[in-house]
């Protein structure tokens, strides 16, 4: 009897892992069948996948395991690059279909965020609905990576900029407010704004964390978290979503705080013979160390961004002052390059020391410290380093300056009226290849799931190895992202045509 009922158990598992249309077309894929996809991957992600609406990176297929930038517990959900993100598609998607179900599905990703929304405004990496189980999870899981992955080894129970943590959901909240006006949203949302006007220190910069904390100090390193952070575009993100709210409902604090963000850009930049930026900053507005992998220096990768933002902001008000502080940083940029790799592209460190421009590369040893972290080493010598891991990045500098030359050449009324026009330009329906379409319906399978082979944390490693990955077969919700884009993007190019 026992062999007869895991037959037909497995035999149920192979059915529901069957592609979910086995046959191929060459004919153009008809909208109903695409809607009927999208739906069904919808409702098998938030019905059955979802964690109170909210998600994670990656699912083993049975859901018996699950990923966001570490490994999860069932009762957490991801603010980091995923419940926002998410949320997000389903706003695309509900604007293109019309289909009041995907804002239903919004509104569920919005109820988990501002579930996990600290009292002061702001999100940490991930919420979790069971916290009594949070701090066990720490010591045994977050806390276990030999290298890098420090921010998970002590929780501080503030709020992060980090990888666009806050600033994701709060401008998810934005544009769900505006799309329902439905109060229930605005004070969420007015929370979150005001926290990042709260957060913001008097000279325009911002910390990674807040409330500040200064009590995890490790690795011989102070703790980084107070200190200005441009690290992972974290400022930026904070600037474009005040310009944003300033735009969408007029509230003029939110972009004076984007200026003063941007006063502290200018103040930030190094001396004119290393006019770049770094990470982050100290309480004298120098180059700090954060992470054990993150060197106190000048970023080319850095620079690159607060670049393009600058000339940003000259489109938004057509100051000129906004862009003075680029062509020294460009100059910087081509004296630092390692190699010109051709088209404007060039080779440089990831890292040079403030002061001599020494380059910084980064080197990892067969040592550990005394809780078992692996140790790094630094050299200025790139003979040394070995293939692989952060130590050059390539910049395309002959795109930042032609870009710069172009937008320079305006006259301050050009520039602000290319950017409201930039604003106003209402997105075309873009064309989407019918075979991409097909190849999607085809490769889900009759739960409604795409899988997709990435490689996740194995913890049973972790401390025994350099990169504790190893490559799964999983349920991927950045995919499903993707995915359910591009059906609607199809769906939106379908109807433009009738």
């Amino acid at each position: 009897m026992f062999s007869t009922v895991k037959t037909k158990i497995l035999f149920i598992v192979f059915i529901c892992t069957l592609p979910f249309n086995s046959s191929l077309s060459n004919a153009e894929p008809q909208e109903q069948d695409v809607l009927d996809a999208m739906r069904k991957a919808s409702e098998f992600m938030v019905d059955t996948v979802s964690c109170n609406g909210g998600f994670v990176y990656q699912y083993l297929p049975d859901l018996s395991y699950r990923w966001g930038e570490a490994p999860a517990r069932p009762s957490q959900i991801w603010v980091q690059g995923s419940t926002p993100d998410t949320g997000e598609m389903f706003l695309n998607v509900y604007t293109i279909t019309g289909d009041a179900y995907y804002l239903k599905c919004a509104k569920k990703a919005a109820n988990a965020l501002i579930y996990g929304q600290h009292p002061l405004g702001g999100w940490h990496y991930f919420i979790d609905f069971d916290k009594p189980g949070l701090d066990k999870w720490y010591k045994e899981v977050f806390s276990q990576f030999k290298w890098g992955m420090e921010e998970y080894r002590h929780y501080y129970g503030n709020c992060t900029y980090d990888d666009n943590t806050t600033q994701g959901a709060t401008r998810f909240l934005l544009r769900l407010y505006m799309t329902t006006l439905d109060p229930v949203y605005r004070e969420p949302l007015l929370k979150a704004l005001d926290f990042i006007l709260m957060s913001q220190y008097p000279n325009g910069g911002w910390p990674q964390r807040y409330p500040l904390r200064y009590e995890f100090v490790h690795d011989g390193l102070a703790d980084y978290t107070s200190y200005y952070t441009m690290n992972d575009n974290s400022m930026r993100d904070i600037i474009d979503v005040l310009v944003e709210a300033w735009e969408k409902l007029g509230n003029e604090a939110y972009l004076k705080a984007a200026l003063r963000g941007m006063d502290f850009m200018i103040l930030a930049q190094g001396p004119e013979e290393q006019a770049g930026w770094a990470e982050q900053y100290d309480v004298n507005l120098k180059p700090a160390w954060a992470r054990t992998h993150e060197p106190s220096g000048y970023m080319p990768r850095q620079s690159e961004q607060c670049i393009n933002q600058l000339m940003d902001f000259y489109l938004l008000t057509g100051d000129r002052r906004y862009l003075k502080p680029i062509p020294p940083a460009i100059r910087w940029m081509e004296r630092s390059s390692f190699k010109d790799l051709g088209n404007g592209r060039f080779e440089l460190a990831r890292y040079y020391e403030a002061g001599t421009n020494k380059p910084v590369f980064q080197i990892k040893t067969g040592r550990v410290n005394e809780e078992g972290y692996g140790l790094y080493e630094y050299t200025d010598n790139p003979d040394k380093v070995v293939a692989g891991g952060w130590t050059f990045t390539t910049v395309d500098i002959g795109r930042m300056e032609r870009r710069y030359d172009r937008i320079s050449a305006l006259t301050p009324g050009e520039a602000i009226a290319e950017y409201k026009a930039l604003k106003d330009r209402k997105p075309a329906a873009q064309d989407v290849d019918p075979k991409e379409v097909q190849e999607l319906l085809n490769s889900m399978d009759k739960r409604g799931a795409w899988l997709y082979e990435v490689k996740v944390y194995d913890m049973s490693i972790t401390m025994e190895s350099e990169d504790p990955r190893v490559p799964r077969k999983v349920i991927s919700t950045p995919h499903f992202i993707t995915n359910m884009n591009i059906l609607a993007r199809y769906i939106g190019y379908v109807r433009s045509k009738d």
